[in-house]
């Protein structure tokens, strides 16, 4: 008798961004697949529930492909047994997240799912930073991308909006410097967020032709969010977070 799957978004690292859903999902669960990008507070959350928790994440020079089968044989190992899965993952598992190819996966193997969705950090990390992603006056459309594309992917797309990097930091030197070859001025403000939304959140404010040294001198280790635009400027206005 199949058990069922929850693709669920644990949302940027703030419990208090679960879902209700998520939550619900996460009480009923038997097991919890949990993947790297999941806040602290919430791993710890769900220790004190005693819940079967096991790490279901990726380290960024791991073979990925290799490492998503054998997430997906423990999804459907523990289906097969006919226990509640929930599979948590950073964010919202549709956005730069592998949920599409679990969600496949399940779907062609035959085992009941249902997908959840979180809050993206997209919007949020953000928000908690007091950036606003569009402005009538500034901004009025958005660009995501991760920092390992290759700007002449998307340098097509118009630059004079709000630019959201994912995933950008170790390569921030070359993006900044592309960003300027391809006509954005080199004091457009770019903020670069830490651990967002969480209690060790630190903002970094520079603009294009100086935010590397700054992120230099920061010593960032942990998961960042890149925001490129005008609307950076909020950050000053709207947030009284840490800002270096």
């Amino acid at each position: 008798m199949h058990g069922k799957v929850y693709i669920v978004g644990a949302g940027p690292g703030d419990p208090g961004l679960l879902t209700v859903k998520a939550i619900r999902a996460i009480e009923k669960a038997d097991v919890i697949l949990y993947d790297k990008l999941v806040g602290d507070e919430i791993i710890e959350m769900i220790k004190q529930m005693n819940k079967k928790m096991i790490y279901a994440g990726k380290r960024s020079n791991e073979r990925g492909l290799e490492r998503q089968k054998e997430i997906n044989e423990l999804m459907k190992k523990y289906a097969l047994e006919g226990k509640i899965v929930v599979r948590l993952k950073g964010g919202d598992p549709f956005v730069f997240g592998r949920g599409c190819v679990e969600a496949e996966f399940l779907s062609k193997e035959g085992i009941p799912l249902e997908i959840i969705p979180g809050v993206s950090s997209i919007n949020s990390v953000p928000a908690y930073a007091g950036i606003p992603l569009t402005h009538p006056e500034l901004s009025s459309s958005v660009l995501v991308v991760t920092g390992r594309d290759d700007i002449e992917a998307w340098k097509q797309t118009p630059l004079q909006g709000t630019i959201v990097i994912l995933m950008g930091r170790d390569t921030l030197p070359g993006i900044c410097e592309k960003l300027i070859n391809a006509g954005r001025g080199p004091s457009t403000p770019v903020a670069v967020i830490e651990k967002g939304t969480t209690r060790e959140q630190r903002v970094i404010i520079g603009v294009l032709e100086d935010i590397v040294e700054k992120v230099r001198r920061a010593k960032l280790k942990g998961a960042t969010l890149v925001v490129v635009g005008d609307v950076v400027n909020f950050s000053n206005i709207l947030n009284g977070s840490k800002k270096i």
